[in-house]
């Protein structure tokens, strides 16, 4: 953990206790620090290594199967998943400004939730279950609440495996919940990816293969329009309070608060799962089943999204900290300023605050925002920087450094510019 010195410091050697705070701070949070995702030694490796071997030759051999008859399915829907995927993974590696989890790892999480979680464990498990159930209780009963009942304790598990795994592969790099929040995210995104193409797939052949285009573009609508309130959201909640509940070498184990997150997930896919069978359990065939399914079609995705933003402010508070470690040297140094470092060590709307107070007011207020906002994105690389290098000055450090200095001269030089206007 980094120190819980304060970070103002006296005397003739502040440069150097602050630069010591720094180093513990990079050591604790895993900055910059590689990933070798080969161990031969680590049985978590060989875990991971199997399970996503399996799974993806197992997804392999079923599309071989199904392309004689469902090749434009097939292709198509891997074709505009994979877009979506895209777009989902540059959005969630954008909001990892803090200690940024190396690609590779991120990618591991990723190919984990596409076919291990997906095709080795959660596909039999929930299949079996869904047996079972039909068993007990009758056919009907199981297709009406199978998907609710097993896929939120079969699939968040499946998806929290990958995050034990890589904790246990690189312990150095996933050191805080908010390292839970990102790669449950990434284990979700790999997750939801597949399982779209597979529902795409059984879409079209549910016709006999008749306008597979028609059936794809169907799925593809109505799976991208809910699925930003999907799996990648849920694993992002799942994975934070599992961080939480194991308690990881920067974040303090923290059992009620990891379980309640956990629950939380775990939670909210019941109900999205079991939307089409609580209103008719509760209410029969009537009206007001119909306006309680359209009420949980609605209200579902915007708590879902209210909590996970609540849980993403929760898990970074603990990275700003380390961020001001690792800037206050800089402003010593006179590299960063005092409001700088409160913006990029602040929450979103201290952020908002330091931009707005640049420029002057009405139309004239705008390039001094501008210049603002150049500036943070800036210190935020600089932080990248120093993390990536240990905090010694590199050439690479040193550029980011002469980098906010110049954006910072010419946002005032901007200002004065538009003040004489």
């Amino acid at each position: 953990m980094a120190p819980a010195e304060p970070l103002t410091v006296r005397g003739t050697d502040e440069l150097a206790v602050l630069d010591g705070y720094r180093e513990q701070a990079i050591a604790a949070t895993g900055w910059g620090a590689s990933v070798q995702l080969f161990q031969r030694r680590n049985l978590a490796f060989w875990t991971w290594a199997a399970l996503v071997t399996w799974g993806a030759l197992s997804w392999l051999q079923n599309t071989i199967e199904s392309l004689n008859y469902l090749a434009p399915a097939i292709t198509v829907s891997s074709g505009v998943f994979a877009v979506y995927g895209v777009i989902f993974w540059w959005f969630t590696q954008r909001i990892d400004r803090y200690a940024a989890q190396p690609t590779r790892l991120r990618l591991a999480a990723f190919v984990w939730g596409a076919f291990a979680a997906t095709m080795v464990l959660s596909l039999p498990a929930n299949t079996a279950i869904g047996e079972l159930l039909a068993k007990h209780f009758g056919q009907l009963f199981a297709n009406t609440w199978t998907a609710a009942l097993s896929a939120p304790l079969v699939e968040e598990w499946s998806k929290g495996l990958g995050l034990v795994l890589l904790v246990s592969m690189a312990p150095h790099v996933v050191c805080t919940a908010f390292d839970g929040f990102i790669l449950g995210a990434f284990l979700g995104l790999g997750f939801q990816i597949l399982e779209d193409i597979h529902y795409a797939e059984n879409a079209a052949a549910a016709n006999f293969g008749v306008d597979q285009l028609g059936s794809i573009m169907k799925i593809f609508i109505l799976r991208t329009s809910t699925g930003v309130a999907g799996h990648i959201l849920y694993s992002a909640i799942f994975c934070t309070g599992l961080a939480y509940l194991v308690g990881l070498s920067a974040q303090p184990r923290k059992i009620f608060r990891g379980l309640g997150l956990i629950i939380t997930a775990m939670g909210l896919h019941f109900l999205w799962n079991g939307m089409g069978a609580l209103p008719g359990a509760l209410f029969g065939e009537g009206t007001a089943a119909q306006i309680m399914m359209s009420a949980l079609l609605i209200l579902l995705p915007v708590t879902a999204l209210v909590i996970c933003g609540a849980v993403f402010r929760h898990a970074v508070a603990g990275e700003r900290g380390f961020i001001r470690y690792l800037l206050a040297p800089e402003q010593a140094r006179g590299v960063v300023t005092e409001a700088e470092l409160a913006a990029v060590a602040g929450t979103k709307k201290e952020r908002k605050c330091y931009l707005r107070s640049g420029g002057s007011p009405g139309r004239r207020r705008r390039p001094g925002r501008r210049g603002r906002g150049q500036v943070l994105t800036a210190v935020f690389d600089l932080v990248n920087e120093l993390g990536t290098a240990d905090g010694a000055t590199t050439k690479r450090v040193a550029f980011a450094r002469s980098e906010v200095m110049r954006l910072r001269a010419k946002g005032h030089a901007t200002s004065r510019n538009t003040h004489a206007l």
